[in-house]
């Protein structure tokens, strides 16, 4: 498997300088350089960091995972305990959540709920009441993951209507992010640099991601 540089390329050159500033932190797996980023990094920052995407960042992580996600996809749910277990076993894995509601008006109402959650400092709750709900979803399967959760739902409500431009504009940017990658569908994964549409299995996502390590290791040398 070899990354698809050529494919970063081209999209650092359809995205320009329109990618989202975020807060300073750690831009991407290896140290900040001290040179100008190139447009493959400048793509890489872009997917990997968003001030407002949901993030799960230990310390000393060496490899991110992006997951473009649908909180009605079976698969999503499938790949979130993939992940999870790999969280686990795995404390140098760094993950970014990418909600892209491709499943109707019950998918953006429970995305835009998550993104707004962290106002309260709730997501990593709330994301997993949402990831272990079965059957469609709607306003009360949302405000029963809440209350499991212990989500504030009078304060979320709050949070959703001062915050909702920002978090639009941040769905807007994991669509376009998505169609730029390829995926045609959730859920759709970014490991390091690899591009991969579809749910993996334990196996295969750890093949992925000391590939990734890899790479990234090879990068600092």
């Amino acid at each position: 498997m070899k990354p698809k540089h050529f494919l970063f390329i081209l999209m650092a050159a359809m995205l320009g300088a329109a990618a989202p500033a975020h807060a300073e932190r750690e831009s991407s797996d290896t140290a900040a350089p001290e040179s100008p980023m190139s447009d493959e990094d400048r793509l890489m920052d872009a997917f990997q960091n968003d001030v407002l995407a949901p993030t799960i960042a230990p310390d000393g992580y060496d490899v991110t995972i992006v997951m473009f996600t649908d909180y009605q996809c079976g698969y999503c749910k499938k790949m979130y305990l993939t992940l999870q277990t790999m969280l686990a076993e795995d404390q140098k894995v760094r993950l970014v959540y990418r909600d892209w509601p491709i499943f109707g008006g019950g998918s953006e109402q429970a995305a835009r709920a998550a993104i707004a959650s962290q106002f309260q400092g709730k997501y990593e709750a709330f994301n997993d009441a949402l990831m272990k709900t079965s059957g469609k979803i709607g306003k009360a399967q949302i405000r029963k993951a809440a209350e499991k959760a212990g989500v504030d739902w009078e304060q979320l409500q709050t949070d959703l209507v001062e915050n909702s431009s920002e978090i639009s504009a941040l769905l807007k940017r994991n669509e376009m992010q998505a169609t730029l990658l390829g995926f045609t569908g959730t859920p759709g994964l970014l490991v390091g640099s690899y591009p991969i549409g579809g749910a993996m299995d334990m196996e295969n996502l750890e093949k992925v991601v000391r590939e990734a390590r890899r790479l990234n290791k090879r990068g600092n040398n």
